[in-house]
């Protein structure tokens, strides 16, 4: 099952999306205008341009690759500041179209979703949001405020819940989170849930003591389904920009991450990030947000980001 919206609702999150990528499309599209000061193709030109682009937190890897892509048939050629963007936008929605895979709910029941992240990511914003969304197309879904370390969590998650119309399972500030969890879960599969998205502490990926608790988090919901989380999300703030490559390196290696949500699109010129993790990690990106509201996150569309990136 995969989230549906109407054209409308299409049109108005292109314009928000476009609005949104204004300041990593700027910070970029501004670097390529300013290096064109001659129009043939030289080696000098393709450094400069591949400079633009590590610059944009694009990463030397995918700079590379997209330059090698314009040298291929225009080097030594008369080309325009117009051509190369274009060039860049297929190169890169290439990079993007593999891992823009919608999160797909599996007939368990009910479909666990572990979210995780860093402190400040955006985790439980994207769980109410996921919560509104996935209530509107008539899923039965509940909240688990695994984030025990943070009373405020706990209250956001609870007021995303009343925004809804769904259940949140919490306990008191610093209860054991492994076990919110087990019971979040046994209470989601007596009253016969769709979803269960269970919210988690943040945590810087350096502090092994906390990350050792989100192996705690999966070692005890698996006593009650063996296959549980069938999904981990991680929640990356887009304005971390190259941090986030760190990130999904040692979450991925704790947690076994299945995806990732590229929040805070809007608050950051850093948004070249998100093709540099796909060619580099391969994960399924299957959300990113550019604002406040439910209607802010949405399915990743790799094309239509590509051509608001390079602006064309």
């Amino acid at each position: 099952m995969t989230l549906e919206t109407s054209e409308t609702e299409k049109r108005g999150w292109f314009q928000r999306l476009k609005a949104g990528l204004t300041r990593t499309s700027t910070k970029i599209t501004g670097s390529i205008t300013g290096i064109f000061t001659k129009k043939k193709l030289d080696r000098a030109l393709l450094e400069e341009l591949e400079e633009a682009l590590i610059a944009a937190d694009m990463g030397p890897a995918t700079a590379a690759r997209l330059t090698e892509a314009l040298a291929k048939d225009r080097f030594d050629k008369e080309i325009t500041e117009q051509e190369v963007r274009e060039v860049f936008a297929t190169e890169i929605a290439n990079i993007l179209k593999p891992v823009a895979q919608p999160l797909v709910l599996s007939d368990r029941e009910p479909h666990v979703v572990l979210v995780i992240g860093v402190n400040g990511s955006g985790k439980t914003t994207t769980i109410g949001k996921l919560a509104q969304n996935y209530k509107r197309a008539g899923k039965n879904v509940m909240l688990a405020a695994g984030d025990t370390f943070r009373a405020a969590a706990v209250e956001q998650l609870k007021i995303w819940g009343e925004r809804a119309g769904v259940k949140v399972v919490a306990r008191e500030a610093g209860a054991d989170a492994a076990g919110l969890a087990y019971d979040a879960l046994a209470a989601a599969k007596a009253e016969g849930a769709d979803l269960l998205l269970i919210d988690t502490a943040g945590r810087l990926q350096n502090k092994t003591d906390l990350m050792a608790e989100l192996q705690k988090i999966i070692r005890v919901i698996r006593k009650l389904d063996p296959e549980a989380p069938h999904s981990t999300l991680l929640v990356l703030d887009a304005t971390t920009g190259q941090n986030a490559h760190s990130q999904v390196e040692i979450f991925k290696a704790m947690c076994d991450v299945t995806g990732l949500v590229i929040t805070k699109l809007d608050g950051s010129a850093k948004g070249g990030v998100l093709v540099a993790l796909a060619e580099k990690f391969k994960l399924p990106v299957h959300a990113v947000g550019v604002g406040e509201t439910a209607d802010d996150l949405r399915p990743f569309d790799a094309e239509v980001f590509a051509k608001d990136l390079m602006d064309v």
